[in-house]
């Protein structure tokens, strides 16, 4: 049978395609833009025929509606990275959250300890060789799709055709549900002056001819925005927004000096607004690969001077990183934190850092701490961080004494807490006491 015949065969609605899902099972769901949001509305739509179903994915955007309470016995969440849409019931108990590296998932999938039932992905109208290709996003999709049991392909007229590692022939899909529908968006968080000043201190650490890592939100497009008068950046990261456009158009991303995929801007997804994704569309500039290619601490280490920019909600005294969780509550999850740390520790002329604000809730709360907060759990160890900035300096601490990092944090708190850290740091005896002679 040729590929367009079997495409056709395959062809179903939504709700049809769905009633594959059987009790029991586990559905992963595609995340980000990716979000195959028809074919999560029809799995929703099963509720009254179905119990126990667990839904696991990182995170998704849109309507998670698997999540509210009145389906607490049909759907278990089971968040490998909490988004808006499912943090509450993870708070409330009503789904999971499981802590992981981003680099691992893959692991847990075709290893056997993650078996999926029913993938569903959101993919482009296959090629004249009848290829799908993940567009913006194959993050962990290509690797489950390739792992379950059954996939459920929507096919989205709409999706930028993207180039690497990120394709699915037709024979690889079970069902295809057809669409033309615009992806679901991320807007850009515009970012403070508090953003502004620590983006400053982070790009003067920065080489020309480095390789970045840069996540989403505030830091990281406020860092893009001081790289203007750099050369010859590239980019190796589990994703990208759309503040690297401005970069990529004048020429100073070009990844001209990177040591592996020279000359090519490596990615796992990307997290923006239909500005990106045109841009994205045909564009071999990019390569998507699977993330456990991607965030690969021993692949990101051969990009020599890579830079590694993360953020986190609290740092303590000792260097501990706390990033995924508020108290017992989870807020985000592991994500590559950890992956692209090690990896750039491992670099020639790497930088592994933590950026954040000296404070939060308005100044009120300052996110140097004396130790995490009760219950809060730490994503990357003292042993792990290099570099901490935030508005008021640049703390290094590989290789330190307690009492040194201490001392440095203390540094680069907000001044209004300065004093209260340096009296903990005493009484827990980072800080040298004073010598009776």
């Amino acid at each position: 049978m040729a590929w367009q015949d079997d495409f056709e065969a395959k062809k179903k609605t939504a709700r049809d395609a769905l009633r594959i899902v059987r009790s029991g099972d586990r559905v992963w769901v595609q995340q980000g833009n990716s979000t195959p949001q028809p074919l999560v509305e029809a799995l929703v739509a099963r509720a009254p025929e179905l119990h126990n179903v667990e839904v696991a994915s990182m995170l998704t955007l849109g309507n998670a509606a698997y999540v509210r309470p009145q389906y607490e016995c049909v759907f278990r969440h089971n968040a490998l990275f909490l988004g808006s849409n499912v943090r509450e019931a993870v708070q409330s108990g009503r789904a999971d959250y499981t802590p992981i590296f981003l680099s691992e998932i893959e692991d847990l999938i075709d290893g056997g300890e993650l078996p999926l039932d029913v993938v569903l992905i959101q993919v482009t109208p296959p090629d004249r060789h009848g290829y799908l290709s993940f567009g913006v996003a194959v993050d962990c999709s290509l690797t489950a799709a390739r792992s379950a049991k059954y996939v459920i392909a929507e096919v989205n007229e709409q999706m930028p055709r993207t180039y690497g590692d990120c394709f699915l022939h037709v024979t690889e899909v079970d069902a295809v549900v057809e669409t033309s529908r615009p992806l679901l968006e991320i807007e850009r968080e515009p970012y403070t002056e508090v953003h502004h000043k620590i983006a400053e201190r982070v790009a003067a650490l920065v080489p020309d001819g480095a390789t970045l890592q840069l996540g989403i939100g505030g830091i990281p497009d406020a860092v893009l925005t001081c790289l203007e008068d750099h050369r010859d950046l590239g980019i190796h990261s589990e994703l990208v927004s759309d503040g690297v456009i401005p970069l990529i158009e004048k020429g100073v991303i070009n990844g001209a000096r990177k040591s592996i995929h020279t000359g090519k801007a490596v990615v796992g997804f990307v997290l923006g607004t239909g500005k990106l994704f045109d841009f994205l569309r045909e564009n071999p500039f990019f390569e998507f690969h699977p993330i456990r290619y991607v965030n690969d601490p021993f692949v990101i280490a051969r990009n020599d001077r890579m830079v590694a920019i993360n953020s986190a909600i609290q740092v303590d005294l000792t260097g501990q990183v706390c990033s995924d969780s508020i108290g017992t509550r989870p807020y985000s999850g592991f994500g590559g934190q950890v992956d692209f740390l090690r990896g750039a520790a491992r670099s020639h002329g790497g930088l592994p850092i933590i950026a954040l604000p000296a404070t939060a809730k308005g100044g009120t709360i300052s996110r140097i701490v004396p130790s995490p907060d009760t219950g809060t759990g730490v994503v990357t160890s003292r042993a792990d961080v290099h570099y901490v900035v935030t508005e008021f300096g640049a703390a290094y601490l590989h290789g330190k004494t307690l009492r040194q990092r201490a001392e440095a944090l203390i540094a680069i708190a907000h001044p209004r807490f300065r004093d209260e850290l340096c009296d903990y740091a005493s009484k827990a005896n980072y800080l040298a006491r004073t010598l009776v002679v």
